[in-house]
Parts: C-alpha cells; structure tokens; sequence
C-alpha cells in the first residue's frame, strides 16, 4: 500500500522536477490510499495557483485511489506523532494515515527524511 503526500500530488500535477518519483505509486490505483487532508491540501494549493476546474480535475483523479478518511483512532495517533516528532497537524494525520494502512508514505518534505516507512527524494 502507498500513500503519497500532498506535496508529491502537486509535484504530479504540476509536472514538477520530481514528478517522475510520484507517478509509480499514483498510477498503481489498487494500492494507493489518499488522506481526505491531502485532498484539502492539493485542492486549495492549485485552486489558489491555477483555477478551479484544474483543482477539481485534480481531486478527480486522486478519487480513483482509495479515501481515508479521519478517524478517531488515526485522530489520537496523528496528535501522539504530532507532539514526538514536532510535525504539524496535517503532516502528522498523513503520517498517521500511512501507518494505519501499513502503507509507505512517499514524500519530499525534508522532515521526513530517514523515517521508517518513508521513501523520501530530495525536491527539486
């Protein structure tokens, strides 16, 4: 199982220079897990730097994963990883999210770098 970051989603969208690292788990719908914070996050990013229909195409796409929505199990761990680690909230349920799921979190945010169940590329 995969779960893939808010920022690898936008790198995808946006065609960025690690698009490439994302687009093997994003293609690979049967093993992809999407956090309903993530579908925030990538919606306001590219409703804010491009337009709405492009966002909403966006979100369209990352449908076709699985939706994970938040628990109160995932809740309780993301704010427990949320006070060890420092990470922020949205960080935290991702982190969580993936986890739960036994999933690895595929990302370029730096905070995440050397954690187990992380496969983390330098962003670009």
């Amino acid at each position: 199982m995969n779960v893939v970051d808010s920022s690898g989603w936008i790198e995808y969208f946006t065609d960025g220079g690690n698009a490439d690292f994302f687009a093997p788990p994003i293609r690979d719908v049967d093993k992809l897990i999407v956090p309903t914070i993530c579908i925030y996050e990538v919606f306001k990013r590219l409703l804010t730097e491009r337009d709405e229909d492009s966002a909403l195409l966006s979100v369209g796409l990352m449908s076709h994963g699985r939706e994970a929505e938040l628990s109160r199990n995932i809740a309780i761990e993301a704010a427990q990883i949320s006070r060890e680690l420092k990470l922020a909230m949205a960080d935290s349920i991702i982190l969580a999210t993936a986890r739960a799921h036994n999933a690895t979190l595929w990302t370029q945010d730096e905070h995440f770098k050397g954690m187990a169940g992380v496969k983390y590329v330098e962003k670009k």
